[in-house]
């Protein structure tokens, strides 16, 4: 996994019209760009945050994402949740799962 470029990716759409402007035009070409996974490539590809997120994606960069491509707060949080349900638990990054959804934390 390359979660280094996968982030790198969301940052810059993020800060940069040109990168935001080559997206719109010409995504692939974009997306070769990055070293990025097939996994991250395709998931970048079809808007799904989802993946993005259970594959490691810090939320601040993934929330400003999911603004570009025009979703809304309440579909954001739940693309995440149905990214997990879907995809199994965040596998990389700050946001990495060490419990199973069911499993008590700190008592709760």
């Amino acid at each position: 996994m390359s979660l280094y470029q996968l982030q790198k990716f969301l940052f810059d759409i993020n800060r940069d019209p040109g990168v935001q402007g080559r997206y719109r035009a010409d995504l692939e070409g974009l997306l070769d760009r990055y070293e990025l996974t097939s996994e991250e490539r395709s998931a970048l590809a079809t808007g799904d945050i989802g993946l993005i997120y259970v594959l490691g994606a810090n939320g601040q960069l993934l929330m400003h994402y999911a603004a570009f491509l025009g979703m809304s707060w309440p579909d954001y949080i739940r693309a995440m949740r149905e990214g997990i349900a879907q995809h199994g638990p965040v596998r990389a990054g700050i946001y990495a799962m060490t419990t199973q959804l069911e499993d008590k934390v700190a008592g709760v």
